[in-house]
């Protein structure tokens, strides 16, 4: 048993499952707690200790974290099923210059000045825009991991090209990369168990055993083990 736990933030629209399962299978004596937190509080949650690292959406403020890039996202617009743009396989941005498209207040877009035309409001929420679209009230631009996790049957989503895209990242205090983080960023890589960048292995049976017969002339067996050259002491003359 352990009272150690690994605490993973993660913003909405990553799936941090798959990544989860391998750490039950490596690390089985720590548990991993997910912690869900908005884009927008993903950072202070980290700088306040409430989560060991957590998947957050770029860009973000990097002073005090360090941050690996891990995949950028196909930004989609999100219409009515009976929308035009819905038979379309990609659209341009020209392409909803006539329509109002809504610019909810925790887009992570990072638009400089979203396309089309302002909608009568700007939501707080990208779920609050999901149901406005779905009212009629205007068109969303949207990573298409948010397409998909506010996904309604009356509502499709199409690729738009040339726009600005949501890049997904790993991030976690830089004082405070652990042994679990370490473990984590190998996860997320693809390591396999045995990586030399991963955790130390434990050193076979066998090879133990070899360093121990060999300590230094009037030392310790550990003293050996730390300062014999490939496994054997030197003779005394």
């Amino acid at each position: 048993m352990t009272d150690r736990e690994f605490r993973l933030a993660y913003v909405p629209g990553v799936t941090p499952a798959k990544w989860a399962g391998v750490w039950a299978e490596r690390v089985p004596d720590v548990p991993l707690t997910l912690v869900p937190v908005a884009a927008a509080e993903a950072v202070r949650l980290l700088h306040d200790g409430g989560a060991d690292a957590g998947f957050v959406r770029l860009p973000v403020d990097r002073e005090g974290l360090s941050v690996i890039p891990l995949y950028v996202e196909t930004t989609v617009v999100v219409v009515p099923k009976d929308h035009l743009v819905a038979a379309a396989d990609e659209v341009t941005v020209a392409d909803l210059a006539d329509d109002e498209v809504l610019h909810p207040m925790d887009d992570t877009l990072g638009w400089a000045a979203p396309p089309g035309l302002p909608a009568f409001t700007r939501p707080d929420t990208t779920a609050e825009a999901v149901e406005l679209v779905a009212a009629g009230a205007g068109l969303l631009l949207v990573p298409q991991s948010l397409a998909r996790l506010y996904h309604r049957k009356d509502l499709t989503a199409r690729p738009v090209a040339e726009t600005p895209q949501s890049q997904i990242a790993l991030a976690w205090p830089a004082e405070a990369t652990t042994e679990l983080v370490e473990d984590f960023i190998g996860i997320v890589r693809g390591r396999t168990v045995n990586s030399s960048r991963g955790r130390t292995p434990a050193p076979a049976p066998g090879k133990a055993r070899k360093q121990q017969r060999s300590p230094a002339p009037g030392g310790s067996g550990r003293r050996g083990a730390q300062t014999g050259r490939g496994g054997k002491g030197r003779r005394p003359r």
